[in-house]
């Protein structure tokens, strides 16, 4: 009965702690540690080191969820002898992840279909691997909360979420065609983590054709690219749209 006390007692204060691997192990820990003739120091240690890898993976967990992939790509997944042009070795390479501590940019260019949205998410989701926060969404998705966000005087506050993750991911930019209220909005994105932050930037356009997208602005246009391509790695993906490959290739 005594010792029953005990342990409820002890498991009170584990869960206090907000220690939950040690509440769920450490009866099993101590029965490995008398078969296994662990020391107390190797009986601490194996627990500790299971609350830190339990502690790792929902940390890692909260980072993947408030990164709003729209689905979890990884490199491997990569069908890499799709794109008719791709420089494998230069993608594979910013997988290192050293854009992210110089704060510099990646811009994937290429049409639709060949895997832009997926390298990018891919190299989100190793960043969120490697406990830097990051930020995904499309550039029309960003522009429309931004813009509902000055209608309510809110808009210091919600240019905060796309300027404080280390990482911010602007996909599908080109698809459609910007008006001069929302490029202004997107250029102070992009001038204030100008410097202070890591952009990966998807687009179906060529750098040329880029004042389309932004209302023929050619000012803005320039001041834009200006501030994206200082820091930037540019990866060209050329080839046919790999959803089209059925009727492609039937």
């Amino acid at each position: 009965m005594k010792e029953h006390n005990e342990r409820s007692q002890l498991e009170e204060h584990l869960i206090c702690l907000k220690l939950p691997f040690f509440t769920d192990h450490y009866q099993e820990f101590a029965s490995q540690a008398a078969r296994k003739n662990w020391t107390y120091v190797d009986y601490l240690d194996n627990l500790v080191s299971g609350e830190a890898a339990l502690r790792r993976d929902r940390s890692v967990g909260r980072r993947i969820r408030k990164a709003r992939f729209p689905l979890i790509k990884t490199l491997d997944q990569f069908n890499w002898s799709w794109p008719k042009k791709i420089n494998r070795l230069q993608v594979q390479n910013l997988f290192r992840l050293a854009f992210l501590k110089d704060k510099s940019n990646i811009i994937f260019l290429g049409g639709v279909g060949l895997g832009k949205t997926h390298l990018a998410s891919a190299l989100g989701y190793a960043a969120c691997l490697k406990n830097y926060t990051v930020l995904f969404a499309t550039a029309i998705d960003l522009i429309n909360t931004l813009s509902a966000a000055q209608r309510q005087n809110r808009l210091k506050e919600e240019l905060k979420k796309y300027t404080r993750p280390a990482l911010l991911i602007i996909d599908e930019l080109g698809f459609l065609p910007i008006d001069k209220k929302g490029a202004d909005l997107l250029f102070q994105v992009i001038s204030l983590r100008y410097e202070q932050g890591a952009l990966v930037v998807t687009s179906n356009k060529a750098f040329k054709d880029w004042p389309e997208i932004f209302n023929n602005d050619a000012t803005l246009t320039s001041a834009i690219l200006d501030r994206l391509l200082h820091h930037a790695e540019i990866v060209l993906i050329e080839g046919k749209s790999y959803r089209m490959k059925e009727q492609i290739d039937p």
